[in-house]
């Protein structure tokens, strides 16, 4: 399919949000007009070659703040970014950036081993908190998550920025109203080949395997498809590189059920190249290739459509989006809860994975 983009502002086609509880106080008394100041926590590749690129096209929020362990960074950043002294911190004064009124929203961009513990701190602090996904390695530390900032009255993001991206909401859509009616079957992969060999990915304590990682994409490809949550799941993980990755799984493969009769069969790799979703429906189908890119997601349906909505840039409008919610005190696209939900479905791959069995969900 022939791939086009003209790097525009995105229009139309908007999803529908998720419930979150808004912070309504928050959002009386902030000034609608002012950019909300983010701070970057952990400034490995994703925040220094994409949020933080992404924060000077923003409208809506603005880099004020960094927190990192590598002291070195801290001039490099400076430099190009402008951030104010005060408003730099390390892992031991962290909890200090509950004093800075600079420092609205706290975006968690560590390894997943660290979010809960990031998370819950930004949350006692009294800032809002964008978590980079997966949202953390268990059930329990997700809900963990919840609870804090609940309790703390603060606002939990998820950084799927698949979800913002009106490509991906064209399916969701047409989940929604049910254009070629019942979902019957779908394919969904999302993997790449990775060369590095002493990587957090590769490292079970910190939160690797790409279960966590690439799989939420290809899980997400399903669940969001279908519009439904999975009712079952028969799951196959292993490695073709077991030098690199003797501590988690380099691939897994597996299937879901849904309450519809809905099924998918997922892939996920860091040794294959694979990104793409497939849908067949009773009356229909829609193809998408590529699926989950940072650009260039677009596809077709039976019915002659084209997906191909251009965007300028995918975490942009995800951090836009998110920070027009706190700003308005109007519901998240995807709060807390909905990271909590991939992750009961990751953990569910493992049991089975592991006592090679079907687990109920």
């Amino acid at each position: 399919m022939k791939n086009r983009r003209s790097f525009l502002k995105a229009t139309g086609l908007v999803a529908a949000s998720t419930a979150f509880a808004p912070s309504t106080l928050w959002s009386a008394t902030h000034p609608q007009n002012k950019k909300l100041g983010v701070a970057l926590v952990g400034l490995g590749y994703y925040s220094t070659d994409l949020l933080a690129p992404a924060l000077q096209m923003t409208q809506h929020c603005e880099l004020r703040g960094i927190v990192t362990g590598s002291p070195e960074k801290i001039p490099v950043w400076q430099d190009k970014y402008g951030i104010k002294d005060k408003n730099i911190y390390n892992y031991d004064n962290f909890d200090q950036i509950a004093n800075n009124k600079d420092i609205d929203v706290v975006y968690v961009v560590l390894p997943p081993s660290m979010h809960a513990e990031y998370t819950i701190r930004a949350a006692k602090a009294g800032k809002h908190v964008w978590c980079e996904k997966p949202m953390a390695p268990t059930v329990a530390e997700c809900e963990s998550m919840i609870k804090a900032c609940k309790d703390n009255n603060v606002k939990l993001a998820i950084g799927y920025r698949c979800q913002h991206d009106p490509n991906i909401q064209a399916y969701m859509k047409a989940a929604k109203e049910k254009t070629f009616g019942k979902v019957k079957m779908i394919t969904s992969a999302a993997g790449y080949f990775d060369g590095r060999t002493d990587h957090w990915k590769q490292n079970k304590a910190l939160g690797g395997g790409v279960m966590g990682d690439m799989g939420v994409y290809a899980l997400q490809g399903a669940r969001l498809a279908t519009g439904e949550e999975p009712i079952s799941v028969l799951a196959q993980t292993f490695t073709t590189r077991p030098e690199i990755y003797h501590e988690v799984e380099e691939t897994a493969m597996f299937q879901l059920e849904f309450p519809s009769g809905a099924r998918a069969s997922c892939h996920t790799s860091f040794g294959i190249n694979m990104n793409y979703l497939n849908i067949n429906y009773e009356k229909g189908w829609i193809r998408m290739k590529p699926h989950s890119s940072y650009n260039g997601n677009n596809g077709e349906m039976s019915n002659g459509t084209i997906i191909d909505f251009p965007i300028d840039n995918q975490q942009a409008k995800q951090m836009d989006d998110d920070a027009l919610s706190l700003i308005n005190g109007t519901d998240l696209l995807v709060p807390g809860e909905e990271g909590l939900r991939d992750i009961r479905v990751v953990e569910a791959v493992y049991k089975s994975a592991k006592n090679n069995e079907l687990i109920k969900l």
